[in-house]
């Protein structure tokens, strides 16, 4: 881990494995002054009062975070209807034929790496390693909310109509983004997650 000061009022921890784990780590310790802590995809994003910056910073160093079992985790499931736009690609790609992989996306056991993207758009790892293809050459421009979709590493569910290059598998009528709910986001850092198959 490599500690770097954004502006006064910040600290970015680079190189992190589990940014998710590191994030928990932090907010459990409850250190006074910190006011945010963000997770991405290998760095975490400290904000803090400029005032206690610097002694912040020292205590950061000192973090080691720690991995949750995830079977001790509450698990969101996500129905989906396998109807994607991109399966028969998907299937060429891989070499796997469409109902293989239906089956090894719906089996998969995911964590919320980190979000971002928009409001609500969870970056899900555990993406089984013969679904791991890159993004489209050409992104859409619209791509509907609710779409379930996979890209490099991750899997995720559009929340919002959006433009995107991800590999769309099915949709979903979950809804990941409520604007008007105390916590907006169904997903975030950490949780647990599984798709379901069902039919139209």
């Amino acid at each position: 881990m490599q500690r770097h000061a954004v502006g006064p009022f910040a600290w970015l921890l680079d190189d992190v494995d589990d940014p998710a784990a590191w994030a928990s780590t932090i907010r459990s310790l409850d250190i006074e002054g910190i006011t945010e802590v963000v997770p991405a995809e290998r760095t975490v994003l400290v904000v803090c009062d400029r005032d206690r910056s610097r002694s912040i910073g020292e205590r950061l160093d000192r973090v080691r975070p720690q991995h949750t079992d995830r079977s001790t985790l509450p698990t969101v499931t996500i129905d989906v209807v396998y109807d994607g736009a991109d399966l028969t690609a998907v299937a060429g790609a891989t070499g796997l034929d469409v109902d293989s992989v239906i089956e090894l996306h719906a089996s998969g056991t995911y964590t919320v790496a980190f979000c971002g993207f928009s409001p609500g758009f969870a970056y899900l790892k555990g993406l089984a390693a013969a679904l791991q293809i890159p993004r489209r050459d050409v992104p859409r421009t619209t791509v509907p909310a609710g779409s379930v979709a996979i890209a490099a590493a991750y899997t995720s569910v559009y929340p919002s109509a959006s433009p995107g290059g991800w590999h769309l598998l099915g949709s979903t009528n979950a809804l990941l983004w409520d604007a008007s709910a105390a916590d907006p986001a169904l997903l975030s850092p950490g949780m647990v997650v599984r798709f379901r198959q069902v039919d139209a």
